[in-house]
């Protein structure tokens, strides 16, 4: 496979760049810049489309690095060392490889909706890094996927990206423009036979998280960072639930806030079915023949 060669500010590196910070151009490209180890292994792993493949072109390759460029059908790009560690947004020098990846559609049915659904929504999230500590904590918890909704944060920023941990490769990430979008996906489902509870959480809610049953099929909303949940989800809501707090502070972040219903939906779950009794099949007798 040919290699392209980049060792000025040229053409091709601008374009490289905009991937960083530029939404817009992001968006019409429809690819995103991914940093790191872990989440380029992960992205490959999980079967999205990598475009191209950016490496020093200075640096003998590690055994990783020599793997992935030998099995991942994508443009290789060898890059001078200096202009590496500009799109790599590293402290300490750039990264081996850097990865420019397909965006995945924008579609509320790659969030699969089953009888145990446990989901997120991110109401006009502003910071990127909260959009991927939620995917991180979706993952760890086994929620089902994130819709961010309204005028927000980008999930492809690289912010997010990285705070995913590579989190965000294995948790489908929607993006919807309003709450009308969602609510018609799940009047879809509830038609088809699964009640998706609509759960807001705010301070002021009605029940404590843990006094709230979240073993049902749930869609959990989290506001944005300084004012919380918009009107039209308010209304919306089937229930709003809080977290208990003590001490001096006023709220949560909203990633943090996250964390901790996912946890208790986690727990919950772990709880219900360690109460299902194990069904243990009758012992065969054995007739000769």
């Amino acid at each position: 496979m040919a290699v392209q060669r980049i060792s000025t500010r040229n053409a091709r590196f601008q374009q490289l760049q905009t991937l960083l910070g530029n939404r817009t151009k992001r968006g019409r490209a429809r690819e995103f810049l991914v940093q790191g180890v872990r989440p380029i292994t992960m992205a490959v792993d999980h079967g999205w489309t990598i475009h191209s493949l950016l490496y020093d072109a200075d640096r003998p390759p590690s055994r990783w690095a020599e793997d992935l460029l030998r099995r991942v059908d994508a443009e290789r790009v060898a890059m001078a060392p200096q202009l590496l560690a500009e799109l790599s947004e590293k402290a300490d020098g750039a990264a081996e490889v850097l990865a420019v990846v397909g965006m995945a559609p924008d579609s509320l049915s790659r969030i699969k909706v089953h009888d145990d659904f446990l989901g997120l929504l991110f109401d006009r999230p502003t910071q990127p890094g909260n959009i991927g500590s939620i995917v991180r904590s979706a993952d760890a918890f086994g929620a089902d996927g994130l819709v961010v909704t309204g005028h927000a944060a980008d999930p492809y920023d690289p912010r997010s990206v990285r705070a995913s941990t590579g989190s965000f490769f294995t948790v489908p990430v929607v993006r919807s423009p309003s709450h009308h979008e969602v609510m018609e996906w799940l009047e879809k489902e509830r038609v088809q036979g699964r009640p998706v509870a609509v759960v807001g959480t705010d301070e002021n809610g009605d029940a404590d998280v843990s006094e709230f049953d979240l073993t049902q099929p749930v869609l959990l909303l989290i506001g944005n960072e300084t004012a919380g949940l918009s009107a039209a989800w308010r209304d919306l809501c089937d229930h709003v639930i809080s977290i208990p707090m003590t001490g001096s502070a006023s709220s949560l972040n909203a990633s943090n806030a996250a964390s901790v219903v996912l946890y208790e939906a986690r727990r919950q779950r772990l709880a219900r079915d360690a109460r299902v009794p194990t069904v243990i099949p009758a012992p065969q007798t054995y007739v000769p023949r």
